[in-house]
């Protein structure tokens, strides 16, 4: 349970700068519905944190927190969209449940989150493996790297993608 004066400080910052960060996600995402429902994700993220008393400057953090979860829903909407058109391309009729749709969503999202944040070349050497299924050796050879690096770069994938898959 939040602290009191945690409490205090969300219920200040939000009775001072809610308005103005509406406002400023709805320039943003051109949608007041949209814009209301960030602004409602990047408080209850502050009230879910310990030390709201200690924010110097308010609506900069609000913003940093704000933009994060707007790249986070443009990262949904895509990952979504892609995985729609993939199973549009399957030759037989897949049925998924709603519950099953969301919960294949929320591993994709994951999954995406964690490959952006391995950095380029961990990423380009899991998509070639995985995707394009060349071996360990062609990605060496395309990318003019070490097998070992390429081995290195795999495992480090590998175990961001398991830590996702025990955490869902």
């Amino acid at each position: 349970m939040p602290l009191p004066s945690h409490t205090a400080a969300v219920q200040h910052i939000y009775e001072q700068h809610h308005t103005w960060l509406r406002g400023w996600l709805k320039g943003k995402l051109n949608n007041a519905c949209d814009a209301a429902d960030v602004a409602h994700d990047t408080f209850v993220r502050i009230l879910g944190g310990r030390h709201a008393s200690q924010i110097l400057e308010p609506r900069d953090y609000l913003a940093t927190i704000a933009r994060g979860l707007v790249i986070d829903r443009y990262r949904r909407s895509a990952v979504e969209q892609a995985y729609k058109e993939a199973l549009a391309e399957r030759p037989e009729i897949t049925v998924v449940s709603e519950e099953d749709k969301a919960l294949i969503i929320e591993t994709l999202v994951a999954v995406d989150k964690a490959l952006h944040a391995l950095g380029g070349r961990a990423r380009t050497i899991f998509m070639l493996s995985q995707i394009d299924g060349l071996t360990y050796q062609q990605i060496a050879d395309q990318l003019q790297v070490s097998l070992t690096t390429v081995k290195k770069h795999m495992i480090r994938a590998f175990t961001e993608c398991s830590l996702i898959m025990a955490n869902s």
